[in-house]
């Protein structure tokens, strides 16, 4: 069949990205599911960070291998993602068509040593999928109308039309909740509550200090909130998101660009945080973060900086202040287990993820989409099919 879907064919275009067109939108080829596979019509997919820096080319080998940012293009793009399944292939257990579904962008084999020790998110086969671009059982499904493989970004490749998927990363939803906003639950709510909860396991009256507004770090505001964290201080360079950030949960904002942020953070929580969330992927601000916890404080890093950039802390300060370092990728979830219990708190008014939707573009506005979010002007844009 044809998809209508953005593709990249090359990083590091310059911006303006509405003039320069990375993503170029076009018809392609994609092929019906195979062994373990699902045909998805996607509902809503998000524009995120993790795209941007693969468009800007920030993220580029050498990468992590277990993040498997997949390389050289062309790709299709889109990781935060919902929809609705339309055919399944040979062998699928759990779906059928009209299911809806959330994207997991770690698709879960089930059976390496991460999975098997419930650590689902650091799937050994999945990483080498999304590393490769290809589905998990090492299968490319788009092509370009001359017979050239078009890759498949992180298992999803959400800014089509149609995509297949395997079975492993997709998690069945009810249908009460509105699809287009499903999609948030796929990167942004799992990644930035769940570094509160799952990873750093925050307690009832613990001070948090999060670095960085966008979707993730909003996120986590909400996710400290639900904690019962106190108090919950916020670190930004676009005071514009404070207000948001308030009606979220955040008791204290912090203008990085006006005041030394760690003596601000200190001076707030008396001499500084039981906790540190850092969503900026900025070496420099995780040295802020660390800096800025209490003696015994845990500094969580959420966001991904530039493989060439080093983190650079008081070696001694880990030992003599028992401080800990932890990172947190897709919030350390199980993303079967957690994404249902998050829309369920969503729908009952615990999570106000309505919030984060700053608005909704067609597919033909992705490269503006893209430029808003590199400018910081806003929050989640979701692409609306």
């Amino acid at each position: 069949m044809l998809t209508r879907a953005a593709v990249m064919y090359e990083t590091e275009k310059p911006r303006p990205y509405a003039g320069s067109q990375p993503l170029v939108i076009e018809e392609i080829e994609l092929d019906g599911p195979g062994e373990g596979e699902v045909l998805v019509e996607m509902a809503g997919a998000g524009l995120c960070h993790s795209d941007l820096s693969t468009i800007n080319g920030s993220i580029a080998r050498p990468v992590p291998r277990h993040l498997g940012l997949p390389t050289p293009p062309p790709v299709i793009l889109g990781h935060e993602a919902s929809g609705i399944v339309r055919e399944v292939g040979p062998g699928v257990r759990d779906l059928k068509p009209d299911d809806h579904v959330v994207f997991s962008f770690v698709p879960m084999c089930g059976h390496c040593h991460f999975c098997s020790v419930g650590r689902p998110v650091l799937c050994k086969e999945g990483g080498k999928a999304n590393l490769a671009g290809t589905l998990l059982r090492n299968t490319i499904r788009f092509h370009r109308k001359d017979g050239g493989p078009v890759l498949h970004y992180l298992g999803a490749a959400a800014f089509s039309q149609y995509t297949v998927a395997a079975q492993e990363s997709l998690v069945k939803i009810e249908k009460d909740i509105p699809l287009d906003k499903a999609a948030l639950f796929g990167c942004a709510i799992i990644t930035g509550v769940g570094a509160v909860v799952n990873t750093a396991r925050v307690n009832p009256g613990e001070s948090v200090v999060i670095f960085g507004l966008g979707g993730v770090g909003l996120s986590a505001v909400m996710g400290a909130k639900l904690a019962g964290a106190y108090p919950i201080i916020v670190v930004d360079t676009q005071p514009a998101k404070f207000e948001l950030a308030k009606r979220l949960g955040a008791d204290h904002t912090i203008n990085a660009l006006e005041t030394d942020p760690v003596k601000a953070v200190k001076s707030l929580s008396g001499g500084g945080t039981d906790f540190a969330f850092e969503a900026v992927g900025n070496a420099k601000v995780m040295a802020q973060a660390y800096e800025s916890t209490m003696r015994g404080g845990k500094t969580v890093c959420i966001g991904v900086a530039p493989p060439s950039q080093q983190f650079s802390i008081a070696a001694a300060s880990i030992t003599y202040m028992e401080k800990t370092i932890m990172g947190s990728f897709m919030g350390s979830a199980v993303p079967r287990r957690d994404i249902p219990r998050l829309i369920s708190l969503y729908m009952n008014g615990k999570l106000p993820v309505d919030e984060l939707v700053s608005q909704y573009l067609p597919l033909e506005e992705i490269n503006t989409g893209f430029d808003r979010l590199a400018e910081g002007a806003t929050v989640r844009q979701i692409i609306k099919f």
